[in-house]
């Protein structure tokens, strides 16, 4: 029975802080928009990463085999 005056004041001062951490997300605007980047994960670059690493033809898998085995 003891203990409950101890732990009964630590469990509600951990209740204030969460709410008062939540209420603070919620008004920096952490939760505006949850959408977003989960779409822009799915659009595509159209512009390579890494510039001049493309060929000018597309090379096939047959001709790389062709080049190791002559």
């Amino acid at each position: 029975m003891e203990a409950l005056y101890l732990l009964i004041p630590i469990a509600l001062g951990v209740m204030v802080v969460v709410v008062v951490a939540f209420i603070y997300t919620v008004k920096s605007g952490q939760y505006d928009d949850l959408e977003g980047p989960a779409h822009r994960i799915l659009m595509d670059d159209d512009d390579p990463r890494i510039p001049g690493n493309q060929s000018a033809t597309p090379v096939k898998a047959d001709d790389k085999i062709k080049e190791k085995n002559p």
